[in-house]
């Protein structure tokens, strides 16, 4: 899996997603998901790392069946959190 940290001056975004997704685009409906090189493709990370970085993450966007499926099992994210574009499950959480 790939994760990559966004920093901005109002907040951390860590984004994580199946390595085979990078670069794919899928639609369905109004629904858009473009899986960006510049947004999704850090570095490559262990199921252990991720585990840890989800964690502690606060902000979080989440693609890809192995990314979701470890978060679930982690209980970082609840089935109600993911909807699924084209088959891909996809979720976001941000803290208030």
């Amino acid at each position: 899996m790939y994760v990559k940290t966004h920093e901005s001056e109002a907040r951390i975004v860590v984004a994580i997603c199946d390595e085979d997704l990078i670069g794919k685009n899928f639609s369905e409906d109004e629904k858009q998901l473009n899986i960006s090189e510049r947004f999704y493709k850090g570095e490559k990370k262990s199921e252990s790392e991720v585990v840890e970085i989800m964690k502690e993450a606060t902000n979080l966007n989440l693609v890809g069946k192995k990314t979701i499926d470890l978060a679930i099992k982690n209980d970082i994210i609840e089935k109600e959190s993911i909807i699924t574009i084209k088959n891909v499950p996809h979720a976001q959480i941000f803290a208030l």
